[in-house]
């Protein structure tokens, strides 16, 4: 049987070191930036918990990594509480103005057919992130530390200045256009001498700082209402949009209950729609029918892309706001449904896409998220995730606060009679999705995790959990190895007929995998990686996944990995 954990192929200079899992007693910190990383451990070491570290990193990433990230954006955070074992869940997902609806976005030329332009101010949803780092330290956080001294490392970074790092500016580079635009007064706050920084510049961002400083003292009211709501509405405003002061100011995040399903004996915690995290959770219910270990590689990505390929067209004829629609999540999410599921499997022949696409599908996705966890010396852990949507979102930056706005809308159905449809004060499909692990029997935590980048989410955290529980990867081993990805130029119809494969996976699996029907294969190489197929981070309990775990009593640590396909790494004491 050829190796799943085969060694990648180096070219070029891009993905030639190798990393070491990082063990650590006290606490860890996984992130795709190393000064937020910094940052994350220097709040742990300072009495805060978990979830006032993941504050700390994410407003960190907002100075660092803009295209990605920030307060224009939204968030979702998981928490596990040791003391009680529970996992707990926060919706920062904004919801869309309550002046928008379908006629008016008909009557700007926009349907079926003719999606809302990334760029539209019809696209911007309220940002959820500033609400979400405030509630997550005010219902998960220590005590210990205020918001201000949380937020202050970032703010001195936007202050003073950062190093950009390499594959930061690969990112911020490929996507400055939408800064420079004429039409896009402000956009150029985000930029160096009018051009995206270089690898290794020094980039200051003092409007941002200055937000910071208004969220740290003001709290909420800070950013949703007084200056910061009224540049946003503005720049909405001018660019088509209809978000109003009131949409901003009556904005509240929402505590929810994670879904979950068991899988041999292991429970994956993920947020409910309008999330797509049922996506891992339906395909972990189908899969749990075979036998994976005794496999080929074609053979067992075969199955892996048929399950989530099901489990995508399910979710996304499912898949909305619950406060809008009633989602069948019992049955979803049942094992017999999954038995269902499972008996449409060939093992020698790929699903016809024209029979799961017989709903309605028309979402699409974008490829810049942010995704973090942290853990502490009381055994709490966060699993957080942020993101602006695309890259830099619609590109509009409001005038005086050196962020970008999401693009959120673009994730809505204009079909009529979908359930994700576009409709006032309506969350739209989320791609953004944490995960975390358990055991099934005593609640214990045993991982911390999550890989963003759109459509890609659910397939990572698929893959990345079966390299562990299945083939006993240690958490840096698992992000190393190469992955697949569903889909095909971020649109949620080619996940059904599309497939790329990461550079590492052999000629004869695709070969193969092409013989038994998966057609438009594509090889990815290089930095089109970087895109494709997530940046993940892991921090893990114990080593659970390990034989010599079931043979012995081994220390309790955190073991933890940071994804090679970004420039961040771990933080450890």
């Amino acid at each position: 049987m050829q190796p799943i954990g085969q060694i990648m192929k180096r070219r070029d200079s891009e993905f030639i070191s190798r990393r070491s899992v990082v063990l650590s007693k006290n606490g860890s910190v996984a992130s795709s930036n190393p000064l937020a990383s910094s940052i994350g451990l220097d709040i742990l070491k300072a009495g805060g918990n978990a979830a006032d570290s993941a504050v700390a990193i994410a407003a960190a990433l907002q100075v660092t990594e803009p295209m990605s990230t920030g307060l224009g954006g939204d968030a979702f955070c998981l928490f596990y509480d040791a003391k009680n074992k529970k996992v707990h869940g926060l919706n920062g997902s904004g919801h869309s103005s309550s002046n928008v609806s379908l006629d008016l976005v008909k009557s700007e030329g926009f349907g079926e057919g003719c999606p809302i332009p990334d760029t539209h101010g019809l696209a911007v949803t309220v940002p959820g992130a500033a609400a979400t780092w405030v509630d997550t330290v005010e219902k998960f956080g220590s005590g210990k530390l205020s918001l201000n001294e949380i937020l202050s490392p970032a703010i001195h970074l936007a202050a003073s200045g950062f190093p950009v790092q390499q594959i930061t500016a690969q990112l911020w580079e490929s996507a400055s256009s939408l800064l420079q635009r004429e039409s896009n007064i402000h956009g150029k706050d985000l930029l160096l001498n009018g051009k995206a920084p270089r690898h290794g510049d020094i980039m200051k961002n003092p409007h941002l700082a200055s937000v910071l400083k208004e969220l740290a003292s003001k709290g909420k009211k800070g950013f949703y209402e007084g200056r910061i709501a009224k540049s946003i509405v503005d720049a909405v405003k001018i660019h088509g949009g209809v978000l109003t002061l009131e949409d901003l100011s009556s904005y509240e995040t929402s505590v929810v209950d994670p879904i979950h399903t068991d899988y041999k004996g292991k429970r994956l915690w993920e947020i409910p729609p309008n999330g797509q995290g049922i996506v891992a959770l339906i395909a972990l219910n189908i899969l749990e029918g075979f036998d994976l270990q005794g496999l080929d590689h074609a053979s067992y990505l075969h199955l892996l892309i048929e399950s989530l390929r099901i489990a995508f067209a399910e979710t996304f004829n499912h898949c909305a706001d619950l406060d809008h629609v009633k989602i069948p999540l019992d049955r979803l999410l049942s094992k017999d449904y999954a038995a269902e599921l499972w008996n449409r499997i060939d093992l020698h022949r790929a699903i016809d896409p024209s029979e799961l696409k017989k709903g309605l599908i028309d979402n699409t996705s974008g490829p810049d998220t942010v995704y973090f966890t942290t853990a502490d010396k009381d055994g709490n852990a966060c699993s957080f995730i942020n993101s602006t949507f695309k890259v830099f979102g619609t590109g509009i930056v409001p005038e005086g606060c050196g962020f970008s706005l999401q693009n959120r809308a673009c994730g809505f159905s204009l079909i009529p009679s979908h359930p994700n449809v576009l409709a006032a004060k309506k969350r739209p499909f989320h791609t953004i999705i944490p995960a975390m692990l358990t055991d099934s029997k005593t609640g214990e935590l045993l991982m911390s995790y999550g890989v963003m980048g759109g459509f890609m989410q659910p397939q990572g955290h698929v893959q990345v959990l079966l390299n562990m529980l299945e083939f006993g990867d240690n958490p840096q081993e698992a992000l190393d190895m190469p992955r697949f990805c569903l889909g095909d130029n971020y649109s949620a119809r080619t996940t059904l007929d599309h497939l790329m494969l990461e550079e590492g996976i052999s000629e004869e699996t695709a070969s193969k995998l092409k013989n038994i029907g998966h057609s438009n294969i594509r090889t990815i190489s290089g930095t089109d990686r970087l895109k494709i197929f997530g940046r993940g981070q892991i921090i893990a309990r114990g080593n659970w996944w390990s034989k010599a775990a079931m043979q012995e009593q081994l220390p309790l640590i955190y073991w933890s990995g940071s994804d090679p396909r970004a420039d961040g790494c771990v933080a450890a004491y």
